[in-house]
C-alpha cells in the first residue's frame, strides 16, 4: 500500500453509505491523509497486518512497523456497499474510504475490519492552536535542511528534559522539533490545548528556533516497543533525523522499520551545587536529585502544593496549575448507581441540600425520574435508549464540572460500558466518582412504593432492571454503600467521608 495522491472522491456520493468515527479513529485518519503515515494511504490489507505483526514491514518488504486498521460494527456496513463516507462527530465527510476486504475483526464479535485506500474530502476541522497543526510537508519546509531533533510526548516535559535537549541539540547541531501528542485517553493534563500550551511553555526555555506541532497520534496498543516505533514514524514524517528518548537506557541508533535515528543523553539528576541538571556522573554522588515519583507531581497539583522550581520550569507549572486546579477547587460529579429503590435518589438528595448549605460549589442534582422526563423523554428502555439516557447525563454533568460545579446523578445505569463512557467523558473536565448503591433486590422490592417491581414480575413492565433486565454491578465503584444496613444520615457522611478524605471538600470546620 504504497503512497499515493487522488484530486478527491467520485463527485456523487450521496447515495453512499456513511459512519461516524471516534476520536480515536478520527486521529488514525487524519495522519494517513496528511501523509504523516507515508508509504500508507489507506488501511492495512490482510496481508500488510499480517506481515507488520510478523516482520515489522509491509507484504511487499516495505519497512513498516505499526497497525494501522479500521475496526466497526458489521451493522454500520452494508454488505454490497464499496465505499464508504467517513464523517467526524459533526456529520462532515472528511473522507471516503475505498473496501478493497473486509475481514472478522480480531477484536470482537460483531466487529468487521475494512481495508482500502482513504481519499479526502474535507480537511479536518481544528480547535484551539490550528496554527501550530501544520502538515507534515509544512512542517518540513519551516524546518529546513540540516539535523532535526525530534521528541514526541503525552506529558509537560520537566527540566531535565529540556536541559537533555538542549544538550543533545548542540551536540548534534540540530534544530528542536517538539510533537505533543494529543489524541487518545488524558494524562497529566485533561485536555489537549493544555498540554500544548504547557510544551509552548517549555519551548520558552530552548533555542528561539524550535518548532512545536500537535500530532494527533493515538497510544499504540501492542506495547511500549509499539508506541516508540508510532512515535518514531510520526516524528520522521515531519522532519525529524533523530528522536530523544529520554529513557536512560535507551539503544541508540536506527528505530526498526522507520528513518531516523534513536538518541538518548544517558542518565541525568539535578545537581544542587551548581542548580542545574547535567549528566549524573559529574555530581557529587550522593548529592543529586533524581526527580519526583510516579505520581507525586499528580499529587502535588491535587493537593495544591508548589511544583519545585528545580524539576520544572516556573512557567511550565503555572500552565499545569491552570490545566489541573486543586481537588478543593476543581468540579467533579457524583453518580450514584444501583437499582430501583436503593435508595440512591434519596442519598443524592440529601447530598446536594448539605452541598449546598456549605457553598463550596454550585451543586446540580440530576436524578433518574427527572432527567427521563426533561432531557430524554421519550426514550424507551431497551438497552440502546438506557445508553443513550446515561450519555446525554454524562454530557450534562461533564459541562457542570468543566465548569467547577458539582454534579450529582442518581439513574440506574446498569450496563459497566455506558457508566465507563461517562467516568471518560467526565475525565477530560473533572473528576468522577462512583457510588454504587448495593441495596439487594428483595429490600428494594419491599419497599417500592409505586408498584414497580410487581407489575414487572407480573409482566406489565419490559425491560425492568433486576427482573427482566441485568445490572452489571460495578467493580471500579469509589463507595459501596447498603442502605438495609446503614441509615439515611450514615450514608450521606459516608460520601462526605470521601470527599473530604480525597480532597474535594475541606473538614468540616476548616
Amino acid at each position: 500500500m504504497v503512497a499515493g495522491t487522488q484530486d478527491g472522491p467520485a463527485a456523487n456520493v450521496a447515495g453512499w453509505p456513511s459512519v461516524t468515527l471516534t476520536e480515536t479513529q478520527l486521529a488514525d485518519l487524519e495522519l494517513l491523509l496528511s501523509g504523516a503515515f507515508a508509504p500508507l494511504r489507506g488501511y492495512l490489507e490482510p496481508a500488510d497486518a499480517a506481515a507488520v505483526a510478523a516482520r515489522a514491514e509491509l507484504a511487499d518488504g516495505t519497512p513498516w512497523p505499526i497497525a494501522v486498521t479500521l475496526d466497526l460494527p458489521s451493522s454500520a456496513v452494508p454488505a454490497d456497499a464499496s465505499h464508504l463516507l467517513l464523517h467526524d462527530p459533526e456529520g462532515t465527510p472528511l473522507a471516503v474510504l475505498d473496501i478493497t476486504s473486509r475481514t472478522p475483526s480480531p477484536a470482537g464479535s460483531g466487529l468487521l475490519r475494512l481495508s482500502g485506500p482513504v481519499t479526502a474530502n474535507r480537511p479536518p476541522e481544528h480547535g484551539p492552536f490550528r496554527r501550530l497543526r501544520l502538515t507534515p510537508a509544512q512542517a518540513r519546509e519551516a524546518l529546513g535542511d540540516g539535523p532535526v531533533l525530534g521528541f514526541a510526548t503525552r506529558d509537560p516535559l520537566n527540566s531535565r528534559q529540556i536541559g537533555q535537549l538542549r544538550h543533545l541539540a548542540g551536540q548534534l547541531r540540530a534544530r528542536i522539533l517538539l510533537l505533543p501528542l494529543i489524541a487518545g485517553p488524558a494524562g497529566l493534563v485533561p485536555r489537549p490545548e493544555a498540554l500544548i500550551r504547557a510544551t509552548l511553555a517549555a519551548a520558552a526555555s530552548l533555542p528561539a528556533s524550535t518548532l512545536v506541532v500537535p500530532v494527533p497520534l493515538v497510544p499504540r496498543g501492542g506495547g511500549p516497543s509499539d508506541e516508540l516505533a508510532a512515535r518514531a514514524v510520526v516524528a520522521a514524517a515531519y522532519g525529524a533525523s533523530h528522536l530523544f528518548t529520554d529513557e536512560p537506557d535507551a539503544q541508540a541508533g536506527p528505530v526498526p522499520g522507520a528513518a531516523i535515528q534513536m538518541v538518548s543523553a544517558g542518565e541525568w539528576a539535578y545537581d544542587p551545587a551548581a542548580e542545574v541538571w547535567r549528566p549524573l556522573a559529574l555530581i557529587e554522588s550522593g548529592t543529586e536529585r533524581t526527580g519526583l515519583a510516579d505520581g507525586e507531581l499528580a499529587d502535588l497539583l491535587d493537593t495544591g502544593m508548589g511544583v519545585p522550581p528545580w524539576f520544572m520550569p516556573p512557567a511550565v507549572a503555572r500552565e499545569l496549575r491552570r490545566a489541573r486546579p486543586p481537588r478543593s477547587e476543581r468540579g467533579f460529579v457524583l453518580f450514584l448507581t444501583g437499582l430501583s429503590g436503593s435508595g440512591k435518589s434519596t442519598i443524592a438528595r440529601d447530598l446536594a441540600d448539605v452541598l449546598a448549605e456549605r457553598g463550596d460549589r454550585r451543586v446540580s442534582l440530576l436524578d433518574g425520574d427527572l432527567v427521563r422526563r426533561l432531557l430524554s423523554a421519550g426514550l424507551t428502555f431497551s438497552r440502546a435508549d438506557r445508553d443513550l439516557n446515561i450519555a446525554r447525563i454524562g454530557y450534562v454533568a461533564t459541562e457542570i464540572a468543566r465548569h467547577g460545579g458539582i454534579a450529582i446523578c442518581a439513574p440506574i445505569a446498569p450496563f459497566a460500558a455506558a457508566r465507563q463512557r461517562v467516568r471518560e467523558m467526565v475525565s477530560e473536565a473533572g473528576d468522577f466518582l462512583l457510588i454504587y448503591v448495593a441495596t439487594p433486590v428483595e429490600v428494594c422490592e419491599a419497599r417500592d412504593r409505586k408498584g414497580l417491581y410487581a407489575k414487572a414480575r407480573a409482566g406489565l413492565i419490559d425491560h425492568f432492571t433486576g427482573v427482566s433486565d441485568p445490572y452489571e454491578e460495578p467493580a471500579d465503584a469509589d463507595l459501596v454503600i447498603d442502605t438495609s444496613a446503614v441509615s439515611r444520615p450514615e450514608a450521606v457522611a459516608a460520601v462526605l467521608e470521601l470527599l473530604t478524605a480525597g480532597g474535594w471538600l475541606a473538614p468540616s470546620g476548616a
